[in-house]
């Protein structure tokens, strides 16, 4: 699982790599940039940030402005590629299905299942791959992610407590089984019996107490398109209420979907992950 590195860009005192390795999970290449403090003397403390729909592994890289947060926290950032992609790879011609929509579980469906599986890719494959190649702390490890990706990072989080010690997201698809995206991908990927779906729903899972007593923060803009169709954090709430999570719910009046929004707040999720690593 050895790592190749395509660039390197020095970046508010730290090194920004972009580089690549084979992932056993999706049988392909795997693209992600990691961030690296430049005052560290031994491992570090790491954030794996899982971004949104049809996003690579250069949107927050570029858009999100959190390097100089980082470099201040003494914290790394891994941001990895949404979703399996190559030649013999399926994918589909809408935006929210296939390559770049991955939605951070493991397809058991044709013609998903031989590539799609980026809950495996992300708990196992990327942790071991920048772990062995960068200076980064395993033990003091967390995740937060966009959209799609704060979908992936909860879900994660609550199916992984042992990898994650800390999670927290910007507008999630708080419970995919109750909108349509969520209910298109894990349709295709998981096939139609929606038990299998509700093991990738965090509201369902902070219901279920499976986020009984753990920390959330999440921040979601009031001015976002896809608040009341697609991503319902009303139904976090509620599940948080009945399933003894300590959620901190922040809606933030007038912000969009965008890394507008992202970049506005990124640096209050770093602080609150470093606090807690």
């Amino acid at each position: 699982m050895s790592v190749e590195i395509h660039q390197r860009h020095k970046v508010h005192g730290g090194t920004l790599s972009y580089a690549s390795h084979a992932s056993a999970a999706t049988g392909t290449p795997m693209r992600f940039s990691i961030f690296v403090p430049g005052e560290a003397t031994g491992p570090v403390p790491y954030l794996i940030w899982l971004s949104g729909l049809t996003c690579t592994e250069d949107n927050f890289t570029t858009k999100a402005g959190a390097y100089a947060y980082a470099a201040r926290a003494g914290v790394a950032i891994v941001a990895p590629d949404t979703s399996p992609r190559g030649e013999g790879v399926a994918d589909d011609p809408a935006y929210d299905l296939g390559q770049g929509a991955g939605f951070y579980v493991d397809a058991t469906q044709a013609p998903w299942a031989p590539h799609f599986r980026m809950e495996t890719y992300v708990a196992l494959d990327l942790i071991a791959a920048v772990e062995a190649a960068f200076p980064l702390d395993g033990a003091r490890r967390g995740i937060f992610g966009h959209s799609m990706g704060g979908h992936g990072a909860l879900t994660l989080a609550l199916r992984h407590p042992q990898l994650f010690k800390t999670v927290s997201a910007f507008a999630p698809i708080a419970s995919p089984t109750r909108c349509p995206w969520g209910r298109k991908a894990l349709g295709a990927y998981l096939g139609p019996d929606e038990t299998a779906w509700a093991e990738h729903d965090a509201a369902l899972l902070i219901a279920a107490g499976k986020a009984r007593g753990r920390e959330i923060l999440v921040d979601q803009g009031g001015g976002d398109s896809f608040l009341v169709e697609q991503l319902k954090p009303e139904l976090l709430e509620a599940a948080a209420a009945s399933g003894g999570a300590a959620l901190t719910l922040r809606l933030q009046d007038g912000y969009d979907h965008s890394y507008f929004f992202i970049a506005s707040f990124v640096g209050d999720h770093i602080d609150w992950h470093a606090a807690r690593l």
